[in-house]
């Protein structure tokens, strides 16, 4: 009869029952809406990550403003090559001078750094006087930094050129300071 009596109890007091019941399942509740949108949120970011990852890779390559057409990644190693430390520099070099030659520009002086701060690290740092027009600087800083090898500007300097020695109008000077690494002898 004691079980009996503890029913009697339970059911003559509905409220309490019904109120630690109805709290029980707010709690479960509470705890799947909570889980579902960590849940969701955790996706979405994994989702993003990989979107990001995918663009890094070069899979899916987004263009730049006036490469509109240009989608695939760039080729090549991602280093200055060379033999020697020489050669490697010689390389950057020309890459840069011709890089600035076809977008229209003119160099004025170039100098190379094999012995800079950055030579213990493996980089080889250049520097150019040039004359260029806006958009050609424009194209030429994004052609350094967004092609192969890596290239990064260092240095930029740039004044609005004057006189007839300018070139035209619109034509700016511009010193430029462009480092890559230089993978070393293989």
């Amino acid at each position: 009869m004691n079980q009996n009596a503890t029913l009697v109890r339970v059911l003559a007091k509905p409220l309490p029952a019904a109120a630690a019941y109805l709290g029980v399942m707010a709690v479960l509740l509470f705890v799947i809406v909570s889980s579902a949108t960590d849940m969701l949120g955790r996706r979405a970011a994994v989702a993003a990550t990989a979107a990001m990852l995918d663009q890094f890779q070069g899979r899916r390559s987004t263009p730049a403003a006036g490469h509109a057409g240009d989608v695939s990644a760039p080729s090549g190693s991602p280093f200055l090559e060379g033999a020697t430390v020489t050669v490697a520099g010689a390389a950057l070099l020309e890459h840069v001078t011709t890089a600035i030659a076809r977008l229209g520009g003119n160099v004025q002086s170039s100098q190379i750094d094999l012995q800079g701060n950055q030579s213990k690290s493996g980089f080889i740092t250049m520097i150019a006087s040039c004359d260029i027009d806006q958009p050609g600087l424009q194209r030429l800083l994004y052609d350094l930094e967004a092609g192969m090898p890596f290239l990064f500007v260092d240095q930029l300097v740039v004044q609005a050129a004057t006189g007839p020695a300018s070139g035209g109008e619109g034509r700016l000077r511009v010193l430029l300071g462009v480092s890559g690494q230089w993978q070393g002898a293989k």
